[in-house]
């Protein structure tokens, strides 16, 4: 995930939340779903930085052909 998708992501959101309302779900509802989605969400923001490994890591694997470990 790229921090310059985040706007969109908020855009969407924002759209997703007025498109429910107009529907007629209601805000106790809509509340507890965010509730639901906050543990992956800041799951996936917190850990988007990790597991990509260094660039040091990538160079040494494409110039040797293999990893250590």
């Amino acid at each position: 995930m790229k921090r310059q998708h985040l706007g969109l992501y908020a855009i969407a959101l924002a759209i997703l939340i007025v498109g429910l309302a107009f529907a007629g779900v209601p805000l106790q509802t809509m509340l507890f779903g965010l509730f639901v989605l906050a543990c992956p969400l800041m799951m996936m923001f917190m850990m988007r930085g990790h597991g990509g490994g260094s660039d040091q890591e990538k160079q040494d694997h494409h110039t040797t052909g293999h990893r250590d470990g």
